[in-house]
């Protein structure tokens, strides 16, 4: 795993590559993957890595990139866009989101 990319489109190829091939949405409950028809509590997450990604043109077209793995050994991806006016991880999730900072130098 890299510790930057250069756009958000080769980050996800290359974790994909890499085995992160789950791809996760926001949910009520915590996270689900749809093609898997799932959801995991945040109890049942780890974050293990992020990257941000700036927009060329617009500082609102900006996202987040989570790299994610599941206490059953799931490996995926989400992706969260933020601005000034957009974030759609709600507070309450991203607390309970087991986050070590080691992993984010």
């Amino acid at each position: 795993m890299k510790n930057s990319y250069v756009s958000l489109s080769i980050a996800i190829s290359d974790l994909q590559e890499l085995g992160y091939t789950f791809d996760f949405n926001l949910h009520e409950k915590g996270l689900e993957s749809k093609h898997h028809k799932r959801t995991y509590s945040a109890d049942n997450l780890k974050v293990v890595k992020y990257y941000r990604f700036e927009g060329m043109t617009n500082p609102d077209d900006s996202s987040i990139l989570y790299v994610i793995e599941t206490t059953d050994g799931k490996k995926g991806l989400l992706v969260d866009s933020y601005g000034a006016q957009s974030s759609s991880i709600p507070p309450d999730l991203l607390k309970k989101l087991k986050i070590d900072p080691a992993n984010f130098k």
